[in-house]
C-alpha cells in the first residue's frame, strides 16, 4: 500500500508511504488521497487534517515520472494533471484546518500539495522548491493558482515559481511559504504546533475556514486550477519537456 490513513483523537492523517520513491505520487496515492478526503470531508469529529510523508527524507517529490513519463501528448497528460488539481482543490477546501507536515524534501508537485494546505510545518533540515520549470513545464496541479490566491504578493510568488530552484527551510520561511520550522521529530513539531492551535475551540477554526472557502468559491479558484492543468498539459507535450525528463531519469538512474 502506497499510503496510510489514520484518524485518532480528532486528527486525521494521510501519509504518503513510498519512501523508496521519495514519496512520489502515483495513481495509488491519488486513490488514497481521494479515499482520505471522502472519509473526513463530512466528519464533524475531525478537528485537524494532516498530510505528510513516510520516513524523514521526503514529504513528497511530486509526480512519479517513472510512471507518468509515458504520457506524450496533452490529451494523455491532462487527465492525470486535472485529477490531482481537483484533489488539491478538495484538500484546500476541507472544512477544518489542513496541515502539511513537511518532514523532508518537498519539490515540484510536493510543493503544490503542501501549498493546498492551510499551514506548512517544516523540518529545519528540509528543502523545498517549485522545480517544474527545470523540466520545461509549469505547475500542473493548481499550485500556482493556490500560491497567487493565498499569498497575494505578486513578485514573491513569481520568484518562487519561475526561479525553479530548491531552497532551504529557512529560506522558505523568509519567503513566507513555510508557516514555522521545527527541530527534532515530525511528531514533536506537529505536537508543538497543535498545542497552540488547540487552545481555541475547533468550531472557531472551522468558521474562519468557511470565510476563506467562500472567497475561493467566489473567485472560481477550482476553474482556474483546472485551466492551469490544461496549460501544463500543452507544455508537457513539447519535445523540450520530454528531453528534460529523459535527462532527469538518466541522471537518477546512475
Amino acid at each position: 500500500m502506497s499510503y496510510k490513513i489514520e484518524i485518532k483523537e480528532g486528527i486525521a492523517t494521510f501519509t504518503i508511504d513510498r519512501p523508496e520513491r521519495m514519496n512520489a505520487v502515483n495513481y495509488e496515492v491519488m486513490d488514497g488521497l481521494e479515499e482520505f478526503l471522502d472519509r473526513i470531508s463530512d466528519d464533524p469529529e475531525v478537528g485537524y487534517a494532516v498530510i505528510t510523508g513516510a520516513g524523514d527524507r521526503a514529504f513528497c517529490s511530486g509526480g512519479d515520472l517513472s510512471e507518468f513519463h509515458g504520457m506524450q501528448t496533452a490529451d494523455q497528460a491532462y487527465p492525470m494533471l486535472s485529477r490531482m488539481a481537483g484533489l488539491l482543490y478538495r484538500v484546500a477546501t476541507l472544512p477544518m484546518p489542513v496541515i502539511a507536515l513537511v518532514n523532508g524534501s518537498a519539490v515540484g508537485g510536493g510543493c503544490e500539495l503542501a501549498t493546498a494546505c492551510d499551514y506548512r510545518i517544516i523540518s529545519s533540515k528540509a528543502k523545498a522548491g517549485f522545480i517544474q520549470g527545470t523540466l520545461a513545464i509549469t505547475t500542473g496541479w493548481g499550485g500556482a493558482t493556490l500560491l497567487f490566491e493565498k499569498d497575494g504578493k505578486h513578485d514573491r510568488v513569481f520568484r518562487l515559481l519561475s526561479e525553479a530552484n530548491v531552497r532551504t527551510a529557512e529560506q522558505m520561511l523568509e519567503a513566507e511559504w513555510a508557516t514555522e520550522l521545527y527541530d527534532g521529530s515530525a511528531e514533536e513539531g506537529l505536537a508543538r504546533f497543535l498545542s497552540k492551535m488547540s487552545k481555541i475551540h475547533p468550531s472557531v477554526h472551522r468558521a474562519y475556514k468557511t470565510v476563506a472557502i467562500r472567497k475561493w468559491t467566489a473567485d472560481f479558484m477550482r476553474d482556474r486550477m483546472l485551466e492551469e492543468s490544461r496549460q501544463c498539459s500543452i507544455l508537457w507535450a513539447s519535445e523540450t519537456h520530454h528531453e528534460a525528463v529523459q535527462q532527469f531519469l538518466a541522471k537518477n538512474a546512475k
